[in-house]
């Protein structure tokens, strides 16, 4: 049997026609894997009567919604590749990868109207999109683009013919890179169905979960979830973005049984419980990621009988790498756990050979669900994958007992609220500025967002100010990358070779940022 991820949706509407698939929260909408199906093969069908074909790529900026989802799976089915974009970046972010992607279709939201008249206004210099379909109220619909209701209603809920499978391409997710430019990583029908299979051994998510997406599904950390629950004949409860308020309330009136968060997001949460209002009797667990949960975290949440399953992945292994479950989160505490079912992990070092026990080395990956690589970018590939062990970049070491415990990064990144936010692409900006001569841009301790970015400057030009500096920044960078702080240096520490010396930068700049 050849494997269409679209299909699955087909397969769940034979299967269970009636049983709820989607509740898209924000717009009060409630779909039967049958209803959810027959949408996404209007999307097929209407793609395909526009010329988009196996391998093309389809970009879509949009919010979380059931819209996404039936685009996904419709797209699927046809061999359309979703490129799924960061509604967070700014129009010149956008504007490369849109460039890179060769994307000539775009499905965008109303709240990303602004930025896409930008875009289109530029022409080719924006994009190589040619079509622009916007989702939303008729009313609201430019005069340059389709509105994708009406572009739904125009076409059949014929099943398509599905004419991907296995190994073509099925989405490509841009991810910051280490040159600061982003890199967009390939998954295949396959590797996405190996991610599903992976997570649903390994992780507790049972057959009719009702599964709370409140992260933004450009991240396959969410992504994997959504696809997994579909898999799972649960119910995906869909928010446009997460609200620590509405949150709780969803728990309770939805019969939520687990849900994802970040370290950050879980510590909002517990700003807004009312134990005496709100009913989470059903969550049985919350799977979390990005950065490790503290252990006073879990054990609050313990307390309140939901567990925290902390997950470690990357983008390039589809979700999946390992897991740890609360006991053992507790009890070896700063542990991510062991690997995935159908996943092996290694340290490694520097000559690539495997070390013992407690000895630090590079993490790495290798499965089924492995990313075919990089688009565009053979070059990135081998040096990332090297006979099908991806390196992760991340420095760790593992215990007698297989316990991997993360200590470091090679790569030169921060983690601000779940993103990855890589310094090169803000020290790109920054040393654009009049006035700069260099700079070094470093996480500093966030209480609220686990790391921010801080920006450290030489100056070339005494008039140079940090306002100028930021709004150079806020002009070209999405907000989550924008430094919190500018200061000013005399000189950065750097090795013989030349290397900027961050870890001496950050043990002199460690107190904590917003």
């Amino acid at each position: 049997m050849r494997n269409n991820i679209g299909l699955h949706l087909t397969k769940r509407a034979l299967l269970n026609p009636d049983r709820e698939a989607i509740f898209d929260v924000t717009a009060g909408k409630r779909f039967t894997y049958a209803q959810a199906n027959a949408r996404s093969n209007r999307v097929a069908n209407a793609m395909t009567s526009a010329g988009v074909a196996k391998g093309d790529r389809v970009a879509t900026l949009l919010m979380n919604g059931h819209e996404f989802v039936e685009a996904f799976y419709g797209l699927g089915k046809i061999g359309g590749v979703t490129v799924a974009l960061n509604w967070r970046l700014v129009a010149d972010e956008l504007a490369f990868i849109l460039h890179d992607s060769g994307a000539e279709t775009m499905l965008f939201g109303t709240p990303f109207t602004e930025v896409c008249t930008e875009l289109h206004s530029r022409g080719a210099d924006g994009s190589k999109v040619t079509r622009w379909i916007h989702v939303g109220d008729e009313s609201d619909t430019p005069d340059w683009a389709e509105n994708y209701e009406a572009v739904l209603g125009a076409t059949t809920d014929d099943e398509p013919e599905a004419v991907a499978a296995d190994d073509d391409l099925l989405f490509i997710m841009y991810t910051s890179g280490t040159t600061g430019l982003p890199k967009g990583v390939m998954h295949s029908h396959s590797t996405t169905l190996w991610s599903l299979v992976t997570a649903t051994a390994t992780a507790d998510i049972q057959k009719g979960a009702r599964y709370l997406i409140a992260l933004p599904l450009f991240h396959v950390g969410a992504l994997n979830p959504m696809m997994s629950t579909i898999y799972q004949a649960g119910s995906n409860i869909i928010m446009s973005e997460f609200d620590p308020v509405r949150i709780w309330e969803l728990f309770g009136e939805e019969k939520i049984t687990v849900t994802l968060a970040v370290p950050a997001a879980l510590q909002f949460m517990l700003l807004t419980l009312d134990k005496d209002k709100h009913d989470y009797s059903t969550l049985r667990w919350v799977m979390s990621g990005a950065a490790p949960v503290p252990v006073n975290l879990i054990e609050t949440y313990a307390g309140m009988g939901i567990e925290i399953h902390q997950v470690y992945g990357l983008t390039e292994t589809c979700g999946p790498a390992c897991l740890i479950d609360p006991d053992d989160a507790i009890a070896r505490a700063g542990s991510t756990g062991k690997a995935f079912f159908h996943t092996d992990v290694k340290i490694v070092d520097e000559d690539g050979n495997e070390v013992g026990p407690n000895t630090p080395g590079e993490v790495l990956v290798r499965g089924p669900h492995i990313m075919l690589g990089y688009w565009n970018r053979p070059d990135a590939t081998a040096e990332s994958v090297v006979d099908g062990w991806l390196k992760t970049g991340d420095i760790a070491v593992r215990d007698e007992a297989g316990f991997v415990y993360i200590q470091d990064r090679v790569k030169d990144m921060i983690i601000s609220g779940g993103e990855n936010v890589y310094p090169a692409e803000i020290e790109n900006v920054i040393v654009g500025v009049a006035g700069v001569k260099e700079c070094a841009v470093i996480g500093a301790p966030s209480e609220k967002w686990g790391e921010s970015p801080i920006a450290l400057v030489v100056k070339a030009d005494e008039e140079v100010t940090a306002d100028a500096i930021l709004s150079a920044c806020r002009q070209s960078l999405a907000r989550f990358k924008q430094p919190v702080k500018v200061e000013f240096i005399a000189e950065i520490p750097r090795n013989p070779t030349g290397k900027a010396l961050k870890r001496i930068l950050r043990e002199q700049f460690a107190d904590p940022v917003a």
